[in-house]
């Protein structure tokens, strides 16, 4: 009898393309496609492809309403974090509580031990490692997945470089048309910019004061929630001939504070919410504080609820509220929040 597995659908090719790689290796697939948020059209489209999709490959395809909990769980965290003057990354979260919280709790519900998706990664099953095509590597955002689902999960394209993919999809005549679309690299519910997203839940045109290191007023700017830790543009500084950063940002009085990139350096941090693959306490690695940065040689002490990481080299531009991954190499030990 044939195992089954769960594969995440979107209707793109990564998604379709893992489906069809898990039936050639035996797997008996079935599909989710999960709805998490109300773009209008945005679903109706995609679920039309899920379903021609899902004919071809001859395989069972299920419409999962997961709109109410991404909302509360990943959007309101979004929008949120923002007004407390935090740079969020709610891809991260989306992850753990969605893709690989609620996705796998679906599973169950069918019987369905093995789950499936298009992230670029690999795993063996009690670890996660960097995919072979370091470009669209995606380890960084599953730092918080619950190691307790890593067992079930399987990553078809951690292997697999993008180009072969987009190859091997264009041999498919349903597939010919996607193949070639250009890719989404931004947050599935913003659609233009993050500006537009938090100005439907509040006023973020409030012109405020600028401030030095030292506590002086030295410009103005358009209002606090337009700028994220490192921004050199957007904002006035009197007098100014050297560029300006934004070093911190003060939501209770709408100030941000700003000075030479230098002043953006951090070589100590500490993470909150830690979540590791492994049980540690003390120990050295590297660190990626971004998605799009490299790792920096650190070393990390554990306490109750927090970590200290010590930087071997600084990092510019830290922000508070992005997500901190630990790697060994390339197999990532695990992450948290920077606070």
């Amino acid at each position: 009898m044939k195992e089954k597995v769960l594969v995440g659908l979107s209707g793109g090719v990564d998604s379709t393309v893992v489906a069809m790689l898990l039936q050639e290796q035996g797997y008996e697939v079935e599909g989710v496609y999960m709805k998490l948020h109300e773009k209008p059209g945005y679903h109706e489209a995609n679920w039309e492809r899920v379903e021609k999709l899902a004919s071809y490959l001859n395989i069972r395809v299920h419409f999962y309403d997961l709109s109410k909990a991404f909302d509360e769980d990943v959007y309101q965290y979004f929008v949120e974090s923002y007004k407390a003057g935090l740079t969020p990354n709610p891809c991260v979260v989306c992850n753990r509580t969605i893709k690989f919280g609620k996705m796998v709790a679906f599973a169950d519900s069918l019987g369905i031990e093995k789950v499936a998706t298009g992230h670029y990664v690999r795993s063996d099953g009690q670890s996660i490692y960097m995919a072979k095509d370091k470009n669209k590597d995606q380890s960084y955002f599953l730092c918080k997945v619950d190691k307790a689902v890593l067992p079930r999960l399987i990553f078809p394209l951690g292997e697999w470089e993008k180009e072969d993919v987009k190859a091997y999809a264009a041999k498919v005549p349903l597939l010919q048309e996607i193949a070639s679309q250009k890719e989404s690299s931004e947050i599935c519910f913003v659609e233009n910019s993050y500006d537009e997203v938090l100005a439907r839940h509040m006023n973020i045109d409030m012109p405020g004061e600028t401030l030095d290191v030292e506590g002086n007023v030295v410009g103005h700017h358009k209002g606090y929630m337009h700028y994220t830790i490192g921004k050199r543009r957007g904002f006035y500084v009197h007098g100014a001939h050297e560029p300006h950063f934004v070093l911190a940002i003060k939501p209770e009085t709408n100030q941000i504070v700003v000075g030479s990139r230098e002043k953006l350096q951090k070589h100590q941090f500490q993470v909150k919410e830690i979540n590791l693959f492994e049980a540690r306490s003390d120990f050295s690695c590297q660190v990626k504080v971004r998605y799009r940065t490299t790792a920096v040689p650190c070393h990390v002490e554990i306490e109750t609820d927090h970590a200290t990481v010590t930087l071997q080299e600084p990092v510019f531009g830290l922000a508070k509220g992005q997500a901190a991954a630990f790697y060994e190499g390339e197999k990532l030990i695990g992450g948290g929040i920077i606070l």
